[in-house]
């Protein structure tokens, strides 16, 4: 089996979306979907000025036409914008989780107050806050 520099570009951006899985997000990360956002434009924008340069790229890279390195191209940028969305929406999801435990115990704090002489971390401890028990 011969292997194609298509191939292995297409294999080392697969494994770099999907290595992208377990890293962190932040700031770094935003900026750089950012920056590759304004890459798929320009890439756009020369396509439209230029449609020949797929064709030359594709020979490059060792595909027989243009259309199908565009495709290629298409395949990996949904592929990385899966992966985005599918982290965006777990981190989202798990903000509301956290909310709305948050919310419940707020709740629960005013709807049924903690008892006069009992602290609200230590229920029925044997000891008050200001010492032991008289007995």
């Amino acid at each position: 089996m011969k292997i194609v520099l298509i191939q292995v570009l297409l294999i080392a951006v697969v494994v770099a979306v999907a290595a992208r899985l377990f890293r962190s997000r932040g700031a770094r990360s935003q900026a750089l979907r950012r920056l590759g956002l304004l890459l798929l434009a320009g890439f756009a924008v020369v396509s439209i000025l230029f449609p020949d340069l797929w064709n030359r790229i594709a020979r490059l890279a060792g595909v027989g036409r243009g259309t199908d390195m565009v495709l290629y191209a298409l395949v990996v940028a949904f592929l990385s914008y899966t992966v985005t969305s599918y982290l965006r929406f777990r981190e989202i999801e798990t903000r509301y989780t956290r909310l709305a435990r948050r919310l419940a115990l707020d709740e629960a704090e005013r709807d049924f107050p903690p008892a006069a002489g009992s602290s609200s971390a230590g229920g029925d401890s044997p000891t008050a806050p200001d010492g032991p028990r008289p007995g």
